[in-house]
């Protein structure tokens, strides 16, 4: 079944405030196979943008398992570090039908305690109707 052209722009809630830490950080950075250097990875956001993705999914009854990754990128206000409080939040940027999926852009921008923009993540969601 296609996904509902309404959804385009229309805004999401913010995810619960998370608190960058250091053993987060490290966490991260040893899954992706990197060290930590005291500085946050640039793909840590992807941790925030995909809490806001799963609730989309979930409040669309989206399957997850027939959702394609096809695209990650992150623009920079200012670089992540410990201590923040941040945010994100998902908007619906694009929505078209190739072949029977239907093609998600999404934007989540992230935001400091202070509501500051600090990085925006844009993604590529292909989903794949059928029963």
């Amino acid at each position: 079944m296609p996904v509902d052209p309404s959804l385009l722009e229309r805004d999401r809630p913010a995810t619960a405030p998370t608190t960058v830490t250091e053993e987060g950080v490290r966490a991260f950075a040893a899954a992706i196979g990197s060290s930590y250097d005291g500085t946050v990875p640039p793909t840590w956001p992807i941790t925030l943008a995909f809490d806001a993705m799963m609730a989309f999914l979930e409040d669309e009854q989206i399957d997850l398992h027939r959702i394609v990754h096809g695209e990650q990128r992150f623009t920079y206000e200012r670089p992540i570090v410990v201590g923040d409080v941040l945010t994100a939040r998902l908007r619906v940027v694009g929505l078209r039908q190739i072949g029977g999926a239907d093609i998600i852009g999404t934007t989540s921008e992230i935001r400091d305690a202070d509501d500051e923009l600090v990085c925006l993540g844009r993604a590529t969601l292909v989903h794949g109707g059928g029963a």
